[in-house]
């Protein structure tokens, strides 16, 4: 699989923007706030619906304007797929695939498989448990568009149930009978989700322990948890039983939406215990593993999106890195760069077609090797 070009109109700082692409490797290389990540985020949208870094779709429209539109024509297992988003201001984003709307946004997740690594990823080890479950969602949802469903519908009836009970806290009176669908809904689908988590994070752990000492030079051991509330013998019980605690605290306190995924190291918190370096070593580990996944299950290797990692890696790292790189075992890579040079420097002895781009204030010039 592989992005053949890419057409932007008002999209973030471009008005307007056409480039063709390397199937191999493409740089784009420029200063801070150039433009550089806005292109890889318009890769992510036309992959996944969506922002990767900016989740109000309307902010991602040019200042001043009331629309964007993206275009990418793609080839994914020999068939030509062009792939249109189209944001404008008071109406509904509508992707097109080949000229034809999807009808749900979700109908497309999944089809272009994309992995990106950024210096944000840092929150999937320091943040809360939202990031990592949002990580594994995602991961999880371009896999299997069931768990999307599930997630889709849980994330329905969560919402639901927690306007529901803000109106009883309101009142200071609640009826449990018009609660009952929701927490149905709820319990039937936390168990699914719980199931799926459990299955993939069991078949994800070896993966990720083989990656991590791969980068790392097995130094020492890391270990990935599965928490949840479900795996619980009297789940159903408890929930049922947290309806005080809810009505106190105005929202749901049970269920799928309060999982964790914990990272360990040395049978310690990553999170606390990690020295900078394990730190990264971990995260790379964690999307080259989301990557050999995709391309296992997908049977096509995803796109690789590497945002600022150059600024972010020591030598060691960006060695094993480009490792990979050289024995082609990723697809197509896009790579941002705000030292033109060393990006050069780093790739001079890889064997593959290389694209280079500098950007200036939204402006693009192909540049030769």
């Amino acid at each position: 699989m592989h992005l053949k070009n890419l057409r932007l109109i008002h999209f973030k700082n471009y008005a307007q923007a056409e480039l063709t692409f390397s199937p191999e490797i493409n740089c784009f290389l420029g200063n801070n706030g150039s433009g550089k990540t806005n292109l890889l985020d318009a890769i992510h949208y036309l992959c996944l619906t969506k922002s990767a870094f900016n989740p109000v779709d309307l902010q991602n429209i040019q200042h001043q304007k009331d629309f964007f539109t993206l275009i990418g024509n793609f080839e994914l297992k020999g068939k030509e797929l062009e792939i249109k988003c189209i944001l404008e201001a008071k109406k509904k984003k509508q992707i097109f695939n080949s000229g034809k709307a999807y009808e749900k946004m979700s109908e497309h997740v999944g089809l272009l498989p994309v992995v990106l690594i950024a210096p944000d990823d840092t929150a999937l080890i320091k943040g809360g448990s939202e990031e990592r479950r949002k990580f594994f969602d995602s991961l999880l949802s371009q896999l299997d568009r069931n768990y999307l469903a599930h997630l889709v519908r849980y994330q329905h009836f969560l919402k639901q149930r927690n306007a529901l009970i803000k109106k009883f806290a309101e009142r200071d009176r609640y009826d449990t009978s018009l609660l009952e669908p929701y927490d149905q809904e709820i319990v039937t689908l936390s168990k699914k989700i719980f199931t799926q988590r459990k299955n993939f994070a069991e078949q994800f752990k070896p993966i990720l322990l083989h990656h991590y000492g791969e980068i790392s030079g097995q130094r020492e051991a890391i270990d990935i948890r599965y928490e949840s509330q479900c795996n619980r013998d009297d789940f159903e019980k408890e929930f049922y039983q947290s309806l005080k605690k809810d009505l106190i605290l105005k929202r749901t306190n049970m269920g799928i939406h309060k999982d964790d995924f914990v990272f360990e190291i040395d049978d310690f918190p990553l999170k606390k215990f990690g020295s900078q370096g394990q730190q990264k070593s971990f995260l790379i580990a964690l999307k080259l593993a989301q990557f050999q996944v995709f391309k296992e299950k997908k049977e096509t290797k995803p796109l690789l999106l590497l945002d600022d990692i150059f600024d972010k890696l020591d030598d060691f790292r960006i060695s094993k890195l480009m490792e990979l790189v050289a024995h082609h075992e990723f697809g197509q890579l896009f790579i941002t760069d705000a030292r033109p040079e060393r990006t050069r420097k780093i790739l001079q002895d890889i064997d593959a077609d290389i694209a280079y781009y500098e950007i200036e204030k939204g402006e693009i010039q192909k540049k030769n090797n």
